[in-house]
């Protein structure tokens, strides 16, 4: 009998995991959007002194792991396993990260709804006593994946206004059985605050795994509009599943749509009779956050696996330990075409998955 499993699509934590340690390490051009303060590293350049773009992205995420970890209290030999994944062929990034971290390793591919997944697993992981501590994380990088499933940067071609951009950014988090010892962690996660602070510790309650919903979408240059209704699907789960509201939460986050898809998805979930006002309200896309809209011409927003990754671990996540928010639901969101499914005439398949946290 599946206990934990509540509805048709959410899975509920009885020891409830803690997030205990995360950290976020972003590109040069991250670096100087709105959220610039809440990244532990900030990279001068691109290449992150390495020959290649693949090999920066594993640098990066290797470094927000090992930030996580020690942010966390905890020494590697506390970890079990490391749950990992980004937009690479086989991983790339990942698999070379847990090459040099020398840990047990399960890679995964969720596209961009891959930061999610990790957390969610992990989650499970832990609650399932499989696990005492999880490093869980995700990483892109714009030149990678604009080699892989576009052009390269060299070729200089002309991006589509609704071209989303690849966030060269990672996130890690450790998922532990036990809370956090919160004298040990600095305020804002790390950073020193403005005034004193009392520091909350963040719960894993439940997840919503997603399913592939396909709007028909064909146009690589479309991924706002071929995830949302897969975010959507998943949100609306959620809420059957669990019995909330949309103002049960203080934040409904979704990962990586960008401006049209957020405007797409704001509008189905009005559709769907949720309260405009709380839609309003309480929703937002971590597309839309990590850079500014005019300033850095984004076109359609931020997207990639380190995008929700890096907003999340980085910034949403300080705001929670700080009391700022008691109730999070992050919804990371992921195109799961490949590099040569657009051009044998395939639609674009999206994901979402969702985890809710909150303060204790």
């Amino acid at each position: 009998m599946a206990e934990k499993k509540i509805g048709k699509q959410t899975v509920t934590f009885d020891t409830c995991p803690y997030i205990i340690g995360s950290a976020a390490v972003v590109g040069k051009k991250e670096g100087e959007g709105p959220l610039r303060d809440s990244f532990d590293m900030i990279l001068e350049d691109d290449m992150f002194g390495e020959k290649t773009w693949e090999k920066a992205e594993s640098k990066m995420l290797k470094e927000a792991m090992l930030a996580a970890l020690q942010k966390s209290g905890k020494e590697k030999k506390d970890i079990d396993l490391v749950l990992s994944g980004d937009l690479l062929n086989q991983l790339m990034s990942s698999s070379f990260m847990a090459r040099d971290l020398h840990l047990p390793f399960l890679g995964l591919y969720g596209a961009c709804s891959t930061m999610t997944e990790s957390l969610l697993l992990g989650a499970m992981l832990t609650d399932g006593g499989f696990a005492h501590n999880i490093i869980v994380g995700a990483s892109s990088h714009f030149c990678t994946a604009e080699r892989q499933f576009r052009m390269p940067v060299e070729h200089g071609n002309q991006r589509p206004p609704s071209a989303q951009w690849t966030a060269t950014a990672a996130g890690a988090m450790v998922v532990s059985e036990k809370m956090a010892d919160l004298s040990q962690v600095g305020a804002l996660d790390g950073k020193k605050a403005a005034e004193p602070v009392s520091l909350k510790n963040i719960k894993v309650d439940c997840g919503t795994i997603g399913k592939i919903i396909d709007a028909g979408v064909k146009d690589a240059n479309q991924m706002g509009s071929a995830m949302a209704p897969a975010a959507v699907d998943t949100i609306l789960n959620h809420l059957e599943d669990t019995g909330r509201k949309l103002d049960y939460y203080d934040l409904v986050l979704t990962g990586d749509l960008g401006y049209i898809g957020k405007d797409i998805a704001a509008d189905l979930l009005k559709d769907a009779g949720l309260d405009p006002a709380a839609v309003n309200q309480r929703y937002d896309d971590c597309g839309t956050m990590l850079f500014y809209r005019e300033e850095q011409d984004v076109h359609g927003g931020g997207s990639g696996c380190g995008c929700s990754a890096s907003v999340f671990s980085g910034n949403i996540l300080r705001r929670m330990r700080c009391g700022e928010f008691s109730r999070v639901l992050l919804i990371s969101t992921g195109a799961m075409l490949s590099t040569i499914s657009p051009f044998q005439g395939e639609s674009i398949p999206g994901i979402a998955h969702a985890v809710s946290l909150a303060t204790c």
